[in-house]
């Protein structure tokens, strides 16, 4: 998770992937839990989301459906090269904004999953540059969200949606998220039902780490 160290700066850290939170077996899920690091105690928030349906087959979840409230998102829209460099130049400014650059003047608290949004051209092959990086603040901050020093950031409110979900693991890059959008349009019984020209990556673990713990969603249109 996130923490600080004894002179109150910001350091990343990311959850261990056991932390993530798992496919949802009951009607609602609260994820909050409490964690110490030496003398002060930080939060780790997950989302919260209320399953409405768990395909599975052969014992193992194909996808899931999802409904997720209207919330208070930090976004940052990025033009890198690629996928890669977006995020990890995205996720360096939202970083700055949950520390300490806020009109806050505090540490915000970590959310998971971070998610970016990701566009593709119409036959789904190829991503393009413009990717938003976005961190959902906690529930402290959802009435009146701290607004960020940072010009390139901004404070949107997602409206209440329904997703569609699949988990995978692994490096997130180009050629693994179109193939990730490619496995759940034939997973799903009805795509077209989605929004088909955006999609979400969820990121519940470290970008570096080897067996990373990912989701792919797809928003239902209104």
């Amino acid at each position: 998770m996130w923490r600080e160290d004894t002179r109150w700066r910001c350091r990343q850290t990311w959850p261990n992937p056991s932390s993530r939170s798992p496919p949802i077996m009951t009607a609602h899920t609260h994820g909050s839990r409490s964690l110490t690091h030496s003398s002060h105690a930080r939060r780790r928030f997950c989302i919260d989301e209320f399953s409405m349906k768990i395909l599975q087959k052969c014992g193992e979840v194909v996808y899931e459906k999802r409904h997720y409230e209207k919330a208070h998102w930090a976004c940052i829209t990025v033009h890198e090269d690629t996928y890669e460099q977006s995020i990890c130049y995205g996720f360096m400014k939202i970083m700055r904004f949950i520390c300490q650059q806020n009109t806050a003047g505090s540490y915000l608290g970590m959310t998971i999953p971070i998610v970016t949004v990701v566009r593709t051209d119409e036959q789904h092959t190829t991503l393009s540059r413009a990717v938003t990086v976005a961190y959902y603040l906690p529930t402290v901050h959802q009435n009146d969200p701290p607004q960020p020093h940072d010009p390139e950031i901004v404070i949107e409110q997602w409206p209440a949606t329904i997703v569609y979900t699949r988990a995978f693991t692994g490096a997130t890059n180009e050629l693994s998220i179109i193939h990730e959008i490619s496995s759940l349009a034939e997973a799903l019984d009805s795509p077209a039902l989605c929004v088909n020209d955006s999609f979400i990556v969820a990121g519940y673990t470290n970008p570096a780490a080897a067996n990373r713990q990912n989701e792919i969603w797809f928003l239902e249109r209104p």
